[in-house]
């Protein structure tokens, strides 16, 4: 998802005649163009050149390109069901990188909040999430997971996506070369994740993980490795909550042998670090799909924002403490002022 960038130079062609100056893009063979330069783009750099150029927007939309792109970028979505839902996207495939690629970025909360509850826009029936998890640019696991999310039993029991069963395990070339800090910086720095949450009903997509872990420990008792991918995002209109769309990954094996996957799962955490239900996870989702914020972060931008999602967790913490002990000693004041108001009253009568 990385990869590496390749700048692309356009040249004014009415100037270029005047200054007798190289050849212009639209004096290239289109052909050229698409087999030798577009298809070796990532998808951001094929945005960007698609707005320099009437030229290059038009060979830039080919829907076989931006499916190239997209099916590079996250393997995943070569599932049947995700190619079908994504053929019903407004643009394709290019729509889906767009909704895709750029990282949710939290915000002021989406306009469009209020609507979910509106008869006409009902809760999302279904979840397809298309999950890829690669280390140093391999991939070493990858799944497609529909969900059905319209039963009461999903949508009044804590929010959670399970990608593996309770003792499934997956193998992975990752060899476990120590237990000190420099070899949790390694796995932080080369163990990346994508979640794309799909909506197949109004053909949306949003990707809820930070590609990179915001923090890696090490279990204290089981030596397991835990990986967190974790994206902040609006609690809803009218509010200036936040929460925390939390995906983890643990990790399990011996020194100098390899490693093993045995979870991959997501939930929704607000700041008094409760997990939110179905009902209320699903209406943040659906409005992070239909109108959160995208962008392309700085490296480290991710990480800084959950910091502070957690400072402001502590925070809290502290003023409802503050606020309990208050009561505490209000209540144990009152007690013994009807205390020493009883027995004064027994002794002075």
């Amino acid at each position: 998802m990385e990869s590496g960038t390749t700048t692309i130079t356009t040249v004014d062609h009415d100037h270029d005649h005047d200054h007798g100056g190289g050849t212009a893009i639209s004096d290239v063979h289109q052909d050229v163009i698409k087999t030798h330069i577009l298809t070796r783009l990532d998808g951001a750099t094929l945005a960007s050149a698609s707005c320099a150029s009437s030229h290059l927007h038009a060979l830039s939309t080919e829907e076989q390109l931006w499916r190239e792109i997209c099916s590079s970028t996250w393997p995943s979505i070569d599932d049947p069901r995700v190619r079908h839902v994504i053929s019903s996207f407004p643009g394709g495939y290019r729509s889906f990188f767009s909704d895709s690629f750029p990282l949710l970025h939290h915000g002021s909360p989406p306009k469009q909040h209020h609507h979910l509850h509106h008869h006409n826009r009902p809760f999302l029936a279904e979840i397809i999430s298309a999950v890829d998890v690669h280390y140093k640019e391999s991939l070493i696991f990858s799944k497609v997971q529909e969900n059905e999310t319209k039963s009461d039993w999903f949508l009044y029991s804590p929010f959670r996506f399970d990608l593996l069963e309770q003792k499934e395990l997956v193998q992975t070339p990752i060899r476990h070369i120590g237990e000190n800090q420099a070899w949790l910086d390694h796995l932080e720095e080369n163990l990346k994740l994508s979640w794309i949450l799909i909506d197949p009903t109004r053909n949306r997509a949003v990707n809820v993980s930070s590609w990179s872990p915001v923090s890696v420990q090490r279990h204290w008792l089981t030596g397991d490795v835990q990986l967190r991918y974790s994206t902040v995002v609006s609690g809803g209109e009218g509010t200036s909550e936040l929460v925390q769309c939390a995906v983890v990954v643990t990790c399990e094996g011996k020194v100098g042998g390899a490693m093993h996957v045995r979870e991959v799962s997501m939930q929704v955490e607000d700041l008094e670090g409760k997990h939110l239900n179905g009902k209320d996870s699903l209406v943040i989702l659906q409005g992070a799909m239909e109108s959160g914020k995208r962008k392309k972060e700085r490296k480290g931008e991710g990480k800084e924002r959950v910091e502070e999602f957690l400072k402001m967790k502590r925070e809290r913490k502290e003023r409802k403490q503050r606020r309990e002990r208050a009561l505490d000693m209000a209540c144990i004041a009152t007690g013994l002022t009807i205390f020493v108001a009883f027995w004064s009253f027994l002794l002075f009568r």
